[in-house]
């Protein structure tokens, strides 16, 4: 999964366990393993249209480049549902 992020430049911003200019995955996935409402879909389509307000003033801008099958495989990963 490594690969494909970094294939996909987000480790340019966000990094396994530290955080960078974005919130680390990990961080991720503590603050949504409290929210039962957060599917791997609706993280999914999230990192696909970018987002604002959730991690503070910096926006995320949207990555059209990531597949929607791509985005779901990051976003399970990230939720520690994928391998």
């Amino acid at each position: 999964m490594l690969k494909l992020f970094k294939n996909k430049i987000c480790l340019g911003c966000h990094q396994v366990d530290a955080k960078r200019v974005g919130p680390s995955f990990n961080m991720v996935r503590e603050k949504y393993q409290q929210d039962s409402e957060m599917t791997a879909d609706i993280l999914a389509t999230r990192i696909r249209s970018g987002g604002s307000g959730v991690w503070g003033a910096l926006r995320m801008p949207p990555q059209p480049k990531v597949s929607q099958e791509e985005a779901f495989l990051m976003a399970q990963w990230i939720l520690g549902k994928g391998e």
